[in-house]
């Protein structure tokens, strides 16, 4: 079966936005306008295509990514092929909005013209930037009360000091917006409102806009022949560029990241998408238009590249793990380079596996398509992977690479949690690990003395959606505790400790005597060690027994018990004993020396600082900072965002359970926050006592 799109008829993108921006709307809107959707689903009766666990449509936020497969006729009347991927807005979510971006060519940003640009826009820029992902922005909701398209454009530079390049101008906002100004072709759209958005008029610019569109074309030929030395020197001896080579202009800024064009309209009246899907084909990078992707070689760890080319050795990034009730867990994968036929044998090169393809399937939304092979830039799901998690490279076993690896954050919220009956207890074990092989930024544990499972994750909403989706999918009712937050324990001086290991009971004894010297680790909160030994009083062969017996230990402070950050040990002195001596009793003298010496050492407890940001009515900001106050919260500062008041602090995860229900009644629901961990600070010495007395067991 041969290609039948060309690759570089391929566009891959995303589509990025806070929560209630109207992304769900917008890709709803591309799936009904591509011929993929024959009944439009709305986000606010529970209907809608992408949203497809039961949690979405009932909450009416996106919480899997799921991969779309569609296609659109360009300008050029050329059919092209656009593999979507619905990305979560929620900040519990960023993980999957972070796995996504790695593997997409391109994005549209959306924004709410209402609010502009909002706490989590600028989180999921921040991680667009992060892996240099050509974006183009789309200011959706014009038709709602309050929009306005300028003051979104100024946000973009203020807030993301990103640069906008203007497509389109609106014709009206709110109620009376009717159309949009296209800055190249130089006339306007007028949507017919009884066609669903299908039919449009072209029609000259109206009289009263002519100036700014005038004055925005210029702004628009200004910054794109910038990037080009031969369009400078025209533009400044007179010769304007015509509009192909303004959109091929454009289509290079995009692609190299200098600038992001920008367009307007309102996804939910049906205004302004077909337009958006031409710019997806003219200014977004096909897998052609990306730099090759990087990896190591498997077996002599030198840097090679993959190129998106059919003929090159196969090559793909495991980036979403789900369980469909019908199939069984699917295995999301984009194929970087080369072909995959249903059946072959491939090699997890992270896990050292080999795998077999069982069956491959084209996925739109959540029904599906058995396919035969797929080829360089397609994004598809596979059945029967067994050892696959996130993040896994899928290749060749004959040229073997590993891509780039991605990192997931630690988690900062944990809850016990039980099944409701006894008999549940390995269901919902088999359960935690299933959700948890899907998530990376979801983990489960056994706690050590009680024996409880412990789950942890990325803060309420995370972990409430976990909870509910046993419930749904495995039915699995469990009963879960207060949420614990994951505090961390540190050294604030340095101590020199001297220990030695004897031991003498009949038969080989074990000897090791270590001089360590303990201090915080000036460069993070890594573990650092290094061992400034010479003349042999520790032999070599000893010394990583040494680093791995602290290490062994730092998973559990001297304070309550807490994982330790940021401790540094140099390895001074020591002694050994020829027959006695081993690595294992350097591990266990090693151990010792650090317990010790953590108790000298200025232990102190350390808790994770959430950034919260807080936007609510001016009425209530006094009542917001005195409640962020009373939380142990330090206020950053505040700023005036259109009518509301945007408030920044700095507050101790252990505060913050429950807020957002504080929040609303204080604000009759008017206000809203977002909350992402920020660093870990010290504990004050008040609460640090209780702390330690709760979980020492002497409360």
């Amino acid at each position: 079966m041969a290609r039948e799109y060309k690759i570089e008829d391929y566009r891959n993108f995303g589509i990025m936005a806070h929560i209630d921006a109207g992304k769900t709307t917008t890709t709803e809107r591309i799936l009904y306008y591509t011929g993929k959707s024959h009944k439009i689903g709305e986000v606010h009766d529970g209907a809608a295509t992408m949203d497809w666990m039961e949690q979405e449509q009932e909450r009416g936020i996106t919480i899997t990514s799921a991969a779309t497969t569609t296609y659109w006729k360009g300008r050029d009347g050329k059919m092209r092929r656009f593999n979507i991927i619905d990305t979560p807005g929620h900040v519990d979510f960023t993980i999957e909005v972070e796995r996504s971006l790695r593997v997409l060519d391109g994005a549209i940003a959306l924004l709410d013209a209402n609010a502009g640009v909002e706490p989590q826009t600028e989180t999921v820029w921040r991680q667009a930037e992060k892996y240099n992902v050509p974006r183009m922005i789309f200011c959706n909701k014009m038709d709602k009360t309050g929009a306005d398209f300028y003051r979104s454009v100024e946000m973009i530079k203020t807030r993301l000091g990103a640069t906008a390049v203007v497509m389109q101008l609106p014709i009206g906002a709110e109620t009376e917006f009717k159309g949009v100004i296209d800055l190249v072709e130089m006339n306007a759209l007028i949507w017919r409102d009884e066609s669903l958005g299908a039919q449009w008029d072209v029609v000259e610019i109206p009289e009263d806009m002519k100036a700014k569109a005038e004055e925005y074309r210029e702004k628009l030929i200004e910054t794109v022949v910038d990037i080009d030395e031969a369009a400078t020197e025209a533009y400044l001896e007179g010769i304007l560029p015509d509009n192909d080579q303004i959109r091929a202009l454009v289509r290079r800024g995009t692609i190299d990241v200098k600038f992001h064009p920008m367009f307007c309209g309102t996804a939910f009246k049906n205004k302004g998408v077909q337009p958006l899907l031409d710019a997806v084909v003219d200014y977004l990078p096909s897998p052609m238009d990306i730099p090759a992707i990087k990896g190591i070689d498997f077996k002599t760890e030198a840097e090679i590249e993959r190129h998106a080319d059919d003929s090159e050795p196969l090559s793909m990034l495991a980036f979403k793990i789900m369980n469909d009730p019908f199939v069984g867990s699917l295995t999301f994968a984009r194929i970087y380079s080369g072909k995959l036929e249903k059946g072959a044998s491939v090699i997890n090169t992270v896990k050292d596996k080999r795998e077999r393809v069982g069956r491959m399937l084209q996925m739109h939304s959540n029904s599906r398509e058995d396919i035969e092979e797929a080829f360089a830039g397609d994004i598809v799901a596979l059945a029967g992977l067994k050892e696959t998690t996130t993040g896994d490279t899928l290749c060749d076993p004959l040229k073997p690479v590993i891509l780039e690896r991605m990192e997931f954050p630690e988690p900062v919220i944990q809850i016990a949690i039980e099944p409701k009956t006894k008999g549940d207890q390995e269901k919902m074990g088999l359960a935690l690990n299933r959700l948890a092989a899907e998530d990376p930024s979801f983990r489960v544990k056994t706690d050590q003395e009680s024996g409880q499972t412990i789950i942890a994750g990325m803060g309420e909403l995370h972990l409430d959606i976990i909870v509910d989706r046993m419930r749904r999918e495995f039915k699995v009712e469990a009963t879960v505790g207060a949420p614990q937050v994951a505090y961390r324990e540190t050294i604030t001086r340095t101590h020199e400790e001297d220990y030695t290991h004897k031991k003498q009971s009949g038969g080989t004894g074990q000897f090791a005597r270590v001089k360590i010297v303990f201090e915080p680790n000036p460069e993070g909160d890594e573990f650092k060690f290094e061992s400034k030994i010479v003349g042999g009083s520790v032999p070599k062969e000893y010394i990583p027994g040494v680093q791995k017996g602290i290490e062994s230990v730092l998973s559990s402070g001297p304070l309550a018990g807490f994982p330790m950050l940021g401790v540094k040990a140099t390895l001074i002195d020591g002694a050994f004993h020829d027959v006695d001596s081993s690595v294992l009793a350097f591990e266990i003298a090693s151990r010792a020396c650090f317990r010790e010496a953590a108790k000298k050492a200025g232990a102190q407890l350390l808790e994770p600082m959430m950034k919260v940001e807080v936007v609510t009515p001016e009425d209530y900001v006094g009542d917001v900072i005195g409640d962020l106050n009373s939380r142990r919260g330090q206020i950053q500062g505040q700023e005036s965002r259109g009518i509301a008041v945007v408030i920044n602090a700095n507050v101790p995860l252990a505060n913050m359970f429950k807020y957002v229900d504080n929040l609303r009644s204080m604000s009759q629901g008017r206000a809203q926050y977002t909350m992402t961990f920020d660093h870990y600070s010290p504990v004050p010495s008040n609460v640090a006592t209780e702390i330690q007395a709760k979980y020492s067991g002497q409360k």
